[in-house]
């Protein structure tokens, strides 16, 4: 597939972005956006998403099947995990989970066209308009598509024109989208530019895309972020989605007989989804004793869905940074575990591919990733939340697994103790499409409103 070269990370490596191109491109996305996007109606813009959704599911789909074939070697994920993860991203998106979306965050899905009321602002006599920033700025970290595609939708919806700006090697599925976007709808891509560098190496660069924008959204470490808001003029809104962590819980009555099986597979999903790189995927699973199936047993059962999985679904190669890192850990864990009884380790045979640790103590450990997961035997939520609780406010996503008796009361306790996100096993890393980032409104941070009192 030979694409021209519509967005500046087109450019070739050779090409030197200055402070001119980008200022220009600026001043282009605004005008381009008061044309192009601003004259549109929230139904307009939804039927094209949804169509280009759509198109994106279907295998023979030009642009899905480019990435796949180029995408192994770019991006570091296999074949089969990129399919996975493009079907797990675009087939929530529909017509109407897109206008449930806006309904959601802004309490009408017609208010960026106009003002609208609903029941309750109709009896105070009052209406509002809700608008998007003329320039949004997203700045996104990792090679996980998701956030960054997720990021590009949210600017449409609300009608901004928007700056995508990747980390070096990441925006070849950003790229992809937005050269389909290109395709089915020129005008619209129009208001859309994808840029790549590394950052805080290019700070001239920053500054000029800062300056030039309303709203910034940005993904990274904590010091990443910090950095970012330093640089940002004080008339631009930040909204930062830093470092988090998560996890799973499996209680004893989710552990019987008929139900293990299938809850095991549904864990190997949430490892093995963009090889466990996501915010949400699971750095371990809190197994509760008393079971039909004992922690340890359960941790020997994911050890043998994970080896079935590198076979059918690989993972994709690692850089041998993170490859020794994985040795390292299971060489920590092998003396460990050769002078402790409670401490186990599976791992595949002449790779790094997939790594099971069991421990039976709360204390939660970051993985290393990678398909590096830890099981830990706990005797109660309590003993698991008193083991996370140095991270509770940097808790995402917590897959649960609970029989119907418990689940409502473990829900309301794993909240309580900072979670932002609760789920059952097997959907860590597919989140709803409007579900709340980090407990935050994904596009309610970034309007602004009128209200009309008549």
């Amino acid at each position: 597939m030979e694409l021209p070269n519509y967005f500046i990370a087109d450019l070739p490596p050779e090409a030197t972005l200055t402070v001119k191109m980008l200022r220009e491109a600026c001043d282009a996305l605004k005008q381009n956006r008061e044309q192009y996007l601003r004259p549109r109606t929230a139904e307009q813009i939804i039927r094209i998403l949804a169509r280009l959704a759509d198109n994106w599911l279907d295998p023979e789909f030009p642009f899905r099947r480019y990435v796949l074939e180029k995408g192994p070697a770019i991006t570091g994920f296999s074949e089969s995990i990129l399919s996975q993860g493009l079907d797990s991203f675009f087939r929530p998106i529909t017509p109407d989970s897109l206008t449930a979306f806006l309904q959601q965050e802004l309490g009408h899905p017609g208010r960026l066209d106009t003002f609208r009321s609903d029941v309750t602002e109709q009896r105070y006599q009052r209406s509002a308009l809700a608008h998007g920033p003329p320039l949004l700025v997203h700045v996104c970290a990792g090679q996980v598509p998701n956030p960054t595609l997720m990021s590009m939708l949210t600017g449409l919806l609300v009608q901004s024109a928007q700056i995508v700006k990747c980390a070096t090697g990441c925006s070849f599925i950003p790229r992809m989208f937005a050269h389909s976007l290109y395709q089915a709808d020129p005008k619209m891509a129009s208001c859309l530019e994808i840029v790549e560098w590394r950052g805080g190496q290019e700070t001239e660069l920053e500054s000029v895309l800062f300056a030039e924008c309303g709203v910034v959204t940005a993904t990274g470490s904590d010091e990443t972020l910090a950095a970012i808001r330093k640089q940002l003029p004080p008339k631009v809104r930040f909204v930062g989605y830093g470092h988090r962590i998560s996890f799973g819980y499996i209680a004893s009555d989710a552990l019987n007989a008929h139900a293990t099986d299938d809850l095991i597979r549904r864990a190997a999903d949430d490892i093995i989804a963009w090889d466990q790189l996501g915010c949400l995927s699971p750095h371990l699973f809190y197994v509760e004793s008393g079971g039909a199936v004992t922690p340890e047993k359960f941790a020997e059962r994911l050890a043998v869905e994970l080896a079935g999985r590198e076979i059918t679904t690989p993972r994709g190669k690692i850089n041998p940074e993170a490859a020794g890192t994985i040795a390292y850990r299971r060489s920590f864990y092998e003396v460990r575990s050769a002078n402790n009884s409670d401490t186990k380790l599976w791992k595949s045979d002449d790779s790094t591919a997939w790594t099971v640790i069991y421990e039976p103590e709360p204390q939660f450990q970051l993985s290393c990733l990678h398909r590096f997961i830890l099981v830990k035997g706990v005797a109660s939520l309590d003993e698991a939340l008193a083991g996370v609780d140095a991270w509770r406010e940097k808790i995402s996503t917590v897959g649960l697994a609970a029989g119907d008796d418990q689940r409502r009361s473990y829900v309301e306790r794993l909240a309580r103790a900072g979670a932002s996100r609760i789920c059952p096993i097997g959907r860590m890393q597919h989140p709803q499409l409007f579900w709340h980032h980090d407990g935050r409104p994904a596009l309610a941070d970034l309007v602004t409103w009128t209200d009309w009192e008549f």
